[in-house]
């Protein structure tokens, strides 16, 4: 017998992941971002609640370490297919580089119009200070064993053999993520990979022509239509620190426990840097 009225709404969970992807420490005062170690307690949490119909992911950044990249996507994808729970990214300001690699570890990816998508690829930056240093009458001193442990030094000049091995390196990199992306995106993308994986990014209108998402909303509206209006949205996030550390960060990120100040500025400027490239 089919008894509408005992029947319970659908629940699903909205696991937000925002902010820069960075290995940085976890805990009630670790910086804003995301990371195995910070994310991983809530991609378990959101897959463990009961009755659970589906996860939706709302991603809103901008990138950073492939490794930490993978290893959350690795999470999401390993519990969805054991369960057997569908899992929608919904798309913020952007998914960008590490963004959009979390992003694929979706069935589908809605976006805004006007969201960033893309970036499919890798890149290193640092900066040569060995005029400066020496403008300064400092003298630098260092002693290795083994002749590439110093490699890419800043406070020496650029060694050819050392940007060889760079791009090396980002070329490895750059086929890791490109693997990803065919692997989970596969046939829906809509064109010439030279196009698709040159780093390039897009607007949402854009990467939906392009196959890099498969449709546009947004989160509660869209779930709403597709579950119902007496769906249970279930959000799950980074606990916010305590107050008196929310009161000292003003522009800069709340820093983990025994941090300093200096480290929270230092990783603040890390992640407007890395929005900035965006244009965000």
């Amino acid at each position: 017998m089919n008894l509408p009225f005992l029947s319970k709404p659908p629940r699903i969970a909205v696991l937000r992941l925002s902010g820069v992807i960075a290995a940085r420490p976890a805990g009630a005062f670790a910086a804003s971002g995301i990371s195995a170690q910070a994310t991983g307690p809530l991609i378990d949490r959101a897959f463990g609640i009961k009755r659970l119909a589906a996860v939706a992911m709302v991603v809103n950044s901008p990138g950073g370490s492939a490794v930490q990249s993978s290893l959350v996507a690795q999470r999401i994808r390993r519990l969805a297919d054991k369960k057997k729970i569908p899992v929608t990214a919904y798309v913020e300001d952007a998914a960008a580089s590490g963004g959009y690699w979390l992003a694929c570890a979706a069935d589908e990816i809605v976006a805004d119009p006007a969201s960033i998508l893309g970036s499919i690829g890798v890149i290193s930056a640092s900066f040569g200070l060995e005029e400066a240093i020496g403008r300064l009458g400092v003298q630098r001193r260092m002693h290795t064993a083994g002749e590439d442990k110093s490699f890419l030094d800043p406070f020496r000049p650029e060694r050819p053999e050392d940007v060889a091995r760079l791009e090396t390196l980002l070329a490895d990199l750059h086929v890791t993520f490109q693997d990803w992306v065919r692997q989970r995106r596969g046939a829906k993308l809509r064109a010439p990979e030279a196009e698709l994986f040159n780093g390039r990014f897009w607007t949402g209108k854009r990467a939906v022509d392009l196959g890099l998402a498969d449709r546009l909303g947004e989160a509660s509206a869209d779930l709403r239509a597709r579950f119902g209006d007496k769906a249970q949205l279930i959000g799950i996030g980074a606990r916010r620190p305590p107050w008196p550390l929310r009161l000292l960060s003003g522009a800069m990120s709340p820093v983990a426990l025994g941090g300093t100040l200096a480290e929270g500025a230092m990783a603040a400027v890390q992640d407007r840097a890395a929005w900035a490239r965006l244009g965000l």
